[in-house]
């Protein structure tokens, strides 16, 4: 008889690791796995949602349950803290995302002689899945799909195409790159496009950024209450759920605080959430995100205030940390080891740190202990479900 070798855990990538380390591609925490390699499914094992699984280079875990996922994403959030030698003091329970919730996509398009395929890439090369499915994204999302794909196959240059789309509030944004509109006849099949798929926006971006061809009124996104203008390409949590929760620990964890920085504030995801009982400096470097929440700021009772400036090459200073009872931050992937330095450096007792990189959160952490700050709160969020990208919110005091 074979020996058999339980699963006990999933890496980084999201194989399933055995006790003896071998790593095993399609295996989840509790399946047994024999000499060659073969999988007896556990109890963690489900059956896939979508017909592209292990082909669509989106999904690595739709075989793992909501248990299996869980543990998943707790695991690279806490793992990550160890590693630098941090234990929250609180560990909050993961938020799953559930389907169909995904309020982004970016997909490609090509025109073959058949037609065109329309979806994401196979995983590990440049071929396009042709989606029939996907419940990982918003109906309003997935409607598109079918629509988009003819045309494609009608209208679309020789060379492959970019199509990001967004669930904004009056519908969705859509922008096309490598997407050249030659002539009246393929700018009024846009037009039309646009207008029989109630699109809130219609884009286009020859390289030059982009360019809007269809925007029946102007396009907003609502972020705690406050409707924001969206830019073309700004950049949105993954899914309103997520954000919520996010927002939610934020304006707990700071409530008291009477001016607070919010630092890498985006259109405001989180300024406009800590507003109620505070002022806030939002701080943004991308002009048109920052134009965005400085507006909505002005209408929506003035507490939010904006501040355009490039916190990698200029981050706040002490001298201008100490003014603000606390400070939020929600920098890009590679973290904010600039400003986590003067922040560390400055006076401030109080930070919620959000990020979509455990790795560079706990380095930018290890920094703030280092500086007598304690990890007090810590909630792991798996809002790109089934996905091996994992993200957190966390909150530092000292």
């Amino acid at each position: 008889m074979t020996d058999l070798e339980p699963i006990i855990r999933l890496a980084a990538k999201g194989d399933g690791v055995t006790v003896s380390g071998r790593h095993i591609a399609g295996g989840v925490t509790g399946d047994m796995v024999d000499e060659a390699g073969a999988i007896t499914p556990g109890p963690h094992h489900i059956a896939p949602a979508c017909r592209h699984f292990g082909v669509c280079g989106g999904c690595l875990l739709q075989h793992a349950d909501d248990t299996a996922l869980a543990e998943f994403v707790e695991g690279r959030v806490v793992n990550a803290a160890r590693g630098q030698g941090l234990e929250p003091s609180e560990l909050l329970p993961v938020h799953l995302s559930p389907p169909a919730t995904r309020r982004r996509a970016g997909l490609h398009g090509l025109r073959t002689a058949k037609g065109a395929v329309l979806g994401y890439r196979e995983g590990g090369s440049h071929r396009v899945v042709d989606l029939a499915e996907c419940p990982v994204l918003h109906p309003s999302l997935t409607a598109l799909i079918a629509p988009l794909r003819r045309f494609v196959a009608a209208h679309g240059p020789k060379g492959m195409v970019g199509i990001d789309l967004t669930l904004a509030d009056q519908g969705v944004e859509a922008c096309l790159t490598h997407f050249p509109l030659e002539g009246l006849g393929p700018t009024e099949a846009a037009l039309d496009f646009a207008r029989e798929q109630g699109l809130a926006r219609l884009s286009f971006d020859q390289g030059y950024g982009p360019e809007t061809v269809w925007e029946p009124e102007p396009a907003t996104v609502t972020l705690s209450g406050v409707p924001v203008s969206l830019p073309p390409g700004a950049f949105l949590q993954a899914t309103h759920d997520a954000e919520h929760v996010m927002a939610a620990d934020a304006a707990e964890w700071l409530a008291g605080s009477r001016v607070v920085a919010d630092l890498f504030a985006g259109l405001g995801t989180f300024a406009f959430a800590l507003r109620g009982g505070s002022k806030v400096l939002a701080v943004e470097a991308e002009r048109a995100a920052h134009l965005a929440s400085k507006a909505a700021g002005a209408m929506s009772g003035g507490r939010v205030l904006a501040l355009h400036r490039d916190l990698f090459r200029s981050p706040l200073q002490p001298e201008e940390l100490n003014r603000f009872d606390a400070i939020l931050l929600d920098p890009p992937r590679a973290g904010a080891r600039a400003q986590v330095a003067e922040i560390a450096a400055s006076t401030v007792s109080r930070v919620v740190y959000v990020s979509c990189n455990p790795s560079s959160w706990a380095r930018d952490a290890a920094v703030l202990a280092e500086a007598g700050f304690r990890l007090a709160k810590l909630r792991p969020v798996g809002q790109f479900r089934w996905s091996t990208h994992v993200e957190l919110v966390s909150y530092f005091e000292r």
